[in-house]
């Protein structure tokens, strides 16, 4: 059962802590306007399209901070980027300083609600990597 699309929205320590940052640091970058957040329930949030653009554009132009992480199987992210042709789908997680590809049905894409913003994980065994949606946390 495919899931529900909803629009993600992640409070301040949800984005450090997907980004390997401190609080203050996307706290800075919101106050700064290079990441956008809006007032949700009384709290600054960001939205995970805007997450993934954030991360799109800073990758792109060479400044995304090299964030420490130590390489697990297991990398938790964003997906910043779903590419169809036909049967088949690109999934693009960035996890922190990995960029990570998964090339899946595209049955499996939208039984998962893959898309841009979403929040996933990277299980990664040799050559393979395998895309877990991570559930949204009701707030």
């Amino acid at each position: 059962m495919p899931y529900l699309c909803l629009v993600t929205h992640l409070r301040i320590s949800e984005v450090a802590r997907i980004l390997r940052v401190s609080d203050d640091t996307v706290r800075r970058w919101i106050d700064a306007g290079r990441l956008q957040a809006a007032d949700v329930t009384g709290r600054r949030a960001v939205t995970g399209a805007e997450l993934a653009r954030f991360v799109r554009v800073n990758r792109d132009e060479g400044g995304v901070e090299q964030w420490p992480v130590s390489a697990r199987n297991r990398l938790e992210g964003i997906v910043t980027e779903v590419r169809r042709d036909g049967l088949v789908a690109l999934v693009e997680v960035q996890a922190g300083p990995f960029r990570l590809l998964s090339m899946m049905t595209a049955e499996a894409v939208d039984e998962l609600g893959l898309e841009a913003g979403s929040l996933a994980a990277a299980l990664v065994k040799s050559t393979n990597v395998i895309i877990e949606a991570l559930p949204v946390d009701s707030r």
